[in-house]
């Protein structure tokens, strides 16, 4: 379990979520500082640890401090260990997922800009990590199901495992939430009412229920002592998925879903979720064929 640390509230808070899904699944965290980037400006041919840097050595070494308080105050049982590398974080943090079976990050750093809502660091980790990316922020409730955002797609599958493990490993219920819409009615988005189109909607129904029982099958038998709700919805994708947030304690998203275009890494509905979700949101991307 790899967790970003840059000493920021948002990045502590990542911690004691990191340090309770370690404690979850058995295993140790890591806490990762990535030195350097940008936001750091060092004279030419001084290394990053050197008697002209001994005020930042002192502060990192206070960071890390810090986020491991917060870590066994979290998980008191949990392995800790510390790792403090040169290098941008982004680039570190996706090295550091080639070897984990989780990367947790916060919201928003310390090198975030106040009108972001969220940090370039977890929006590039979500698209390019090669494990799943937990990105902490809103109010979960912790009383509320896991929601996994369910599209019927094959590169979904992965998300669908990753949730129902999350939920039977926190001993919660699982909503898995579709929402559909007619072909029309996904590329109209004017003030007025959509063209007029003849289709059946009956029949169009039946197919998204069928799509969504399928790609829940064979996860129920697995995980036998997890409740599982299937909502189908009509709506907007993006919206029904938020507002559906507010009541859950973790969302779960594939990285890119059955209207993503193949070029792109990072779907329009994972983005939405990772800007604007009201409890933490993980992203799972495929794994390898």
């Amino acid at each position: 379990m790899v967790v970003g640390v840059d000493g920021s509230p948002s990045s502590l808070a990542a911690v004691e979520v990191a340090a309770r899904e370690a404690a979850l699944r058995g295993t140790e965290l890591r806490l990762v500082h990535a030195f350097g980037g940008p936001s750091v400006h060092l004279p030419p041919h001084v290394r990053p640890w050197s008697p002209a840097t001994a005020g930042l050595r002192e502060l990192v070494d206070g960071t890390l401090a810090e986020a491991e308080r917060r870590a066994r105050g979290a998980a008191p049982r949990v392995g800790i260990t510390r790792d403090v590398t040169v290098g941008e974080p982004v680039v570190v943090l996706e090295i550091e997922s080639r070897t984990a079976s989780l990367v947790v990050v916060g919201s928003r750093g310390l090198s975030g800009f106040g009108s972001l809502l969220l940090g370039s660091t977890g929006v590039h980790l979500a698209a390019h990590a090669r494990c799943p990316v937990l990105v902490v922020r809103g109010r979960p409730d912790p009383a509320g199901p896991v929601l996994l955002a369910a599209d019927g797609s094959p590169a979904g599958q992965a998300a669908v495992a990753f949730a129902f493990t999350e939920a039977s490993l926190r001993g919660a219920g699982l909503l898995a939430l579709h929402v559909w819409s007619t072909r029309t009615e996904r590329a109209y988005d004017g003030p007025a009412d959509p063209p007029f189109v003849t289709y059946d909607e009956g029949h169009l129904r039946h197919e998204e229920e069928q799509m969504l029982a399928e790609a829940l099958a064979g996860h129920r038998e697995r995980h036998p002592d997890v409740a599982v709700e299937s909502r189908l919805v009509r709506g907007r994708v993006r919206a029904a998925l938020i507002d559906a947030s507010g009541g859950a304690q973790l969302v779960v998203a594939g990285a890119r879903g059955r209207g993503g275009f193949k070029g792109l890494l990072l779907g329009s509905v994972s983005q939405a979720l990772l800007h604007h979700a009201h409890c933490p949101v993980a992203v799972v991307r495929p794994g390898p064929p």
